[in-house]
Formats: C-alpha cells, structure tokens, sequence
C-alpha cells in the first residue's frame, strides 16, 4: 500500500494540475506505488512562509486519522477529519478554491491517505483510485471536500451540523455539487435538520431532496424567504490569522470554528417545514408505493 512520504518540508505548497499529471500513474491509483516526493517537490511553487502554512500540523493531523480509524471503515474518517482540517487549514474562500494547493497535499503531505481512504475494493477486477481524489473538482478531491464540506455546513462556530452532514456520504457526495444552494445557510442547516429528525431517513432520500430543492430554487426565492444574515469577513479574517497563535485543534472533542453569527432560527424552521412537505411528493427509488386496490 502507498507510503506516507518520505520527504516532508517545513511548509506546504501548491502543485498544479499539469505539474501533478506525470505522478498520477497506475501504481499510484492502485496503491502499489510511493510518489517519488523529491523529484516532484521540483514542480512546487512555495507558499509564504506563515505558520498556517506549517505542513506538519497537516500530516500530523492525518496521522492521528489514521490511527483512530485504522480497524474502521474508512469513510467513517470523514466526519471526524472533516471539521479538524476546516480548523487546522484556516483559509479564505479564495484560497481554499485553488486546485494546486489541494493537489500538493493529496500528493506530497498525505498520498497514503488518499489510497486507504478512497481506494475501491471489487469484487472482481484490481483495486484502484478514482484520479478525481487526488486532482479533481472542489467536491471531489480528497482534502477539498472535506474543507468545504465544513465551510458550508458550520453553522457559524458550531461544527456539529458538519459531522451530521458528513456522517452519511450521500449528503457529503451529492450536496456538495449543489454548492450554489448549500451556501445558503438556512438551506444547509435545513437540510442538515431533516437529516438528524429522521424526516430524510438516508442517502437515497437525501439526494432526491436536494434535487427536487435544486430545481424549486429556479422558481422559488429562499434568500427572500428564509433570510441569513450577512457573513462577517472581518471575523473569518482575524480567525484566520489567529492560526499564527493557535495550537493543534483538540481531538477528543469539537470546538469552535470562525466567530460568525450563528443562522437565524425562524429561516432554518421555515426551510425545515418546506422541504419536509416537499419531500412527501419527492419520487425516490425504491420507496413504497401505495398499491391499488384489487378490481372485484
């Protein structure tokens, strides 16, 4: 299985997609292979050197994943790495959308995670990787969409709604393709609340309601409706600088992420009761049907 590598610098950096194209190889996918970490760190351009760019507080973070889910089923790591990493790696929304930086960590701090974490195992055939966890699209990639999975599902500070959201993997997979939708809050907390009541039982459900939320979003305006209020950029700044000061996030037990105010309730309960209404009509596979009653 692929190695944690064997080089580490001091700080992180960024890889772009063409400079990451010739380490994507077949070994690699089928985790037979380590990236040959010093040639490929000649294709890195480097990052101010900040303490938030400290890639040890990363690997040691993914260290302890590792460990504490070692004889688990991978996936059940998303939720306890999901809020850590969105706390550990403070970044702008601006930062955050750049593809080289979630590159440069699924191949130079942490290739060894990405194969035990998103390695398929068929019944026939070899096991492999989809490429897309290693250099793929925000809600694709390894790191990235457990980054913004936290970033659109906090409720302000509260990580509690982002371990919901990613302890089920059809709400992490499919909502987050919805990202215009989800990043309005009173529809992420909505959704994460029907998720929790059991009004949405599981996966399947789930993602014929996004569907079904997506496509009323077209006609239906739930900012008029179930308004936020405004995001406060001067409070994310300062805790994103704050990590200059900040020691390793706990990992017993959550804590607090950015200081924004929290989603107006009466938005959330509003958007709660819509979709649950709406989720009474919504077609999903598989659900029982009414069956008609016999002729005489």
């Amino acid at each position: 299985m692929t190695e944690k590598p064997d080089y580490l610098p001091e700080y992180l950096a960024r890889l772009s997609d063409d400079a990451a194209a010739p380490f994507l190889t077949e070994g690699l996918l089928s985790g037979k292979e380590n990236v040959p970490s010093i040639e490929l760190h000649k294709s890195t351009d480097p990052l101010p050197e900040r303490e938030r760019w400290r890639l040890e507080s990363i690997r040691d973070l993914v260290d302890d994943a590792l460990f504490e889910f070692r004889d688990e089923t991978p996936s059940r790591a998303d939720a306890w790495l999901a809020p850590r990493l969105h706390a550990t790696l403070r970044l702008t929304r601006a930062e955050a959308a750049d593809r080289a930086l979630w590159n440069y960590l699924a191949f130079a701090v942490a290739p060894d995670y990405v194969v035990w974490r998103h390695i398929s195992r068929p019944r026939e055939g070899r096991p492999s990787v989809n490429s897309d966890f290693f250099r793929g699209s925000y809600h694709k990639q390894a790191f990235a969409r457990l980054w913004w999975a936290a970033e659109l599902f906090r409720d302000g500070p509260d990580y509690e709604p982002v371990v919901t959201a990613c302890g089920l993997q059809d709400m992490l997979n499919q909502t987050l393709r919805y990202g215009s939708l989800i990043d309005h809050r009173p529809m992420s907390q909505a959704l994460v609340r029907l998720l929790k009541n059991g009004t949405v039982p599981g996966g399947r459900e789930m993602n014929a309601l996004t569907k079904a939320a997506n496509a009323a979003a077209v006609t239906v305006a739930f900012d008029v409706l179930a308004p936020d209020v405004p995001r406060d950029a001067e409070a994310v700044q300062n805790w994103i600088d704050a990590a200059e000061r900040t020691g390793p996030v706990p990992r017993r037990h959550l804590f607090d992420g950015p200081p924004e105010e929290k989603v107006p309730e009466s938005s959330v309960r509003f958007l709660t009761d819509y979709f649950a209404d709406l989720f009474t009509d919504v077609p999903v596979r598989g659900r029982d049907t009414v069956e008609e009653p016999e002729e005489d």
